[in-house]
């Protein structure tokens, strides 16, 4: 691959700020029906349908993503409402 599509692989978007990992959490989600107003849904089926349909890697990149959307501490503001232990910030 040419360097410029490697850097655009690596490097967050300036549109909304995700990684590529990110955005493929959101859109699992998205296309899994996980919003706002929906029921809580397993993390391992979320990162599961992101893994067999976009992300053909391993899962650990993911799960850790998915656990830094969650956490208040991590980012400005969480982006993924998280039920039940998803870290501490010590």
């Amino acid at each position: 691959l040419p360097p410029t599509r490697r850097m655009d692989r690596v490097l967050p978007s300036i549109g909304d700020g995700l990684g590529p990992v990110q955005r493929r959490i959101v859109y699992a989600m998205s296309a899994l029906g996980v919003n706002a107003t929906a029921k809580f849904k397993l993390s391992a089926r979320t990162v599961g349908d992101g893994l067999g349909k976009n992300h053909p890697h391993g899962d650990s990149a993911s799960y850790e993503d998915m656990f830094l959307m969650a956490q208040p501490f991590s980012y400005r503001y969480p982006l993924v409402d998280g039920q039940g232990n998803w870290g501490a910030p010590d």
